[in-house]
């Protein structure tokens, strides 16, 4: 409408921030705050963005803490909250791999990466496997690919602190440590804005194990309920990291959290957008980073797993997942996440008490 750009140039800034990580409708708007204003139009504009969502969440995080939202809400609500954050996950697993698992072999890299995750292996030796192991295919060494996933195993099997004995473990190692330092949240937020290759939900496998499975500041039904608190907010999904934030330390870890969420989207557009443009056109980096992405994916199917226990403890809860599903897949619309959400709520209030 302003037509500040031409529709192939828009095309082509949208492609590249669909291949770099972050939150790609933020860096948009900090792009064209950029295009405008310079970089003051380019940090205004994603402040835009993001603080409406961030205030939101904030509130909610501190209702949740300070009066025990969870327990003075009717019973069942967050009993249906959480069966509806399940089907959202898993919604976001088939929209995510329908748009990033093009071809047999990265269905196999997410396959191995699930499985891999489940084992206890880093995540990030299975990522940059995947990635090296892609790219290593798409160039038809197949050989060479080989010899990259085989690295890989060995070094999962034989370096310390590639593998990991458990999740049970790891927060049992990790309890004296249940109050992070804001260092630790700032780390944990900027870790997972770096890695949301494809989507918000892709961050959700990285602060769940910084701050459930090794941080162990937060539980998994906690880590639940900050999910289906954003889904009824009108903001992105990505938001709920201020609420893993705030049970870790309070207002500053909110904000440490979400500032670490959010810098790369501010960063790469502010500090060199024109030289990532030029970089993501490099076919063995698209490659590389397709990898990487069927990797996520493979992590999101793991995280999923591991949070049905919790999400989905029993049959009802199971139908309101299911129904949940059938309205997210089935009505496209904006609102379709929060009534999903809120429905959910609402019936699970009255599956308790029948």
């Amino acid at each position: 409408r302003e037509r500040w750009i031409s529709r192939e140039r828009f095309n082509r800034v949208l492609s590249v921030y669909q291949v770099l990580p972050g939150p790609e409708a933020h860096e948009l708007c900090v792009y064209f705050g950029h295009l405008s204003r310079g970089r003051l139009g380019g940090l205004l504009a994603g402040l835009g963005f993001m603080l409406p969502g961030f205030f939101l969440m904030l509130m909610l995080s501190w209702a949740y803490v300070r009066f025990g939202l969870a327990r003075i809400a009717p019973q069942g609500v967050f009993y249906g909250f959480q069966a509806a954050v399940l089907a959202l996950i898993v919604r976001a697993v088939m929209r995510i791999g329908r748009h990033a698992l093009v071809d047999p072999w990265l269905w196999a890299i997410a396959a191995a990466v699930a499985m891999a995750e489940l084992a206890g292996v880093h995540f990030g030796l299975t990522l940059a496997t995947a990635g090296l192991a892609y790219a290593t295919i798409r160039r038809g060494q197949l050989l060479w690919a080989a010899a990259v996933v085989g690295t890989g195993l060995a070094m999962a099997l034989l370096v310390p602190g590639l593998r990991e004995v458990g999740e049970g473990y790891i927060a049992a190692r990790s309890v004296a440590n249940a109050s992070p330092s804001l260092a630790r949240l700032f780390g944990s937020g900027l870790l997972a804005g770096l890695l949301t290759f494809g989507g918000a939900y892709t961050v959700i496998p990285f602060l769940r194990r910084e701050a459930v499975a090794v941080g162990a500041w937060m539980t998994d039904g906690q880590f639940v309920d900050g999910l289906a608190l954003s889904g009824i907010l009108p903001a992105p999904l990505v938001i709920f990291g201020t609420f893993v934030g705030y049970l870790g330390g309070g207002m500053a870890g909110a904000l440490a959290v979400t500032g670490g969420i959010f810098l790369p989207a501010f960063a790469f557009t502010m500090v060199g957008h024109g030289a990532l443009e030029k970089l993501v056109e490099a076919p063995p980096l698209h490659a590389f980073l397709d990898g990487v992405t069927a990797g996520v994916v493979g992590l999101i199917v793991a995280t999923t797993i591991r949070l049905a226990p919790t999400a989905v403890p029993d049959l009802p809860a199971a139908l309101l997942a299911a129904l949940s599903f059938v309205v997210l897949v089935t009505w496209r619309s904006k609102l379709a996440i929060p009534v999903a959400v809120l429905s959910a709520g609402a019936l699970g209030v009255i599956a308790v008490h029948i």
